[in-house]
């Protein structure tokens, strides 16, 4: 059974096999940026099966007016059941009506986010980072 639960402390090894099972790109030979990202989030849920972790939802948020999604990754064995939904229903829950919920797709994601009522923005502009 999938539970889902804030963060109150984490493990950046039981993360870093998260991203690297997920599929998704994040830096996850720099364990001291890893640790950095979560650190400085301020709001992190996780979804466990059975006390082992399989998902997580990285945001950073003002709690009033918007809510950026960072990160979004469920392991490979794990995906298509509902997880990612369920960490976002969980955010939402959260932060509330009031309050728009953004993020970057991956490419491979691009047809993902639509199906959670996600809408398409073209209005949007990014300084990309170096590394």
């Amino acid at each position: 059974m999938i539970t889902y639960e804030i963060a109150r402390s984490f493990d950046i090894e039981k993360i870093i096999e998260v991203f690297e099972s997920s599929g998704i790109v994040r830096p996850t030979k720099d364990k001291d940026r890893i640790e950095s990202m979560f650190e400085n989030a301020n709001l992190i849920y996780f979804a466990y099966d059975n006390g082992e972790l399989v998902g997580l939802a990285r945001c950073v948020t003002d709690f009033s007016y918007c809510c950026y999604l960072s990160d979004l990754a469920v392991k490979k064995e794990y995906q298509k059941q509902g997880i990612g939904k369920g960490l976002i229903e969980k955010v939402r829950e959260h932060i509330g009506e009031k309050v728009s919920l953004i993020l970057l797709s991956a490419s491979p994601a691009m047809n993902y986010y639509p199906k959670l009522n996600f809408e398409k923005a073209d209005n949007a502009f990014i300084i990309k980072r170096k590394a």
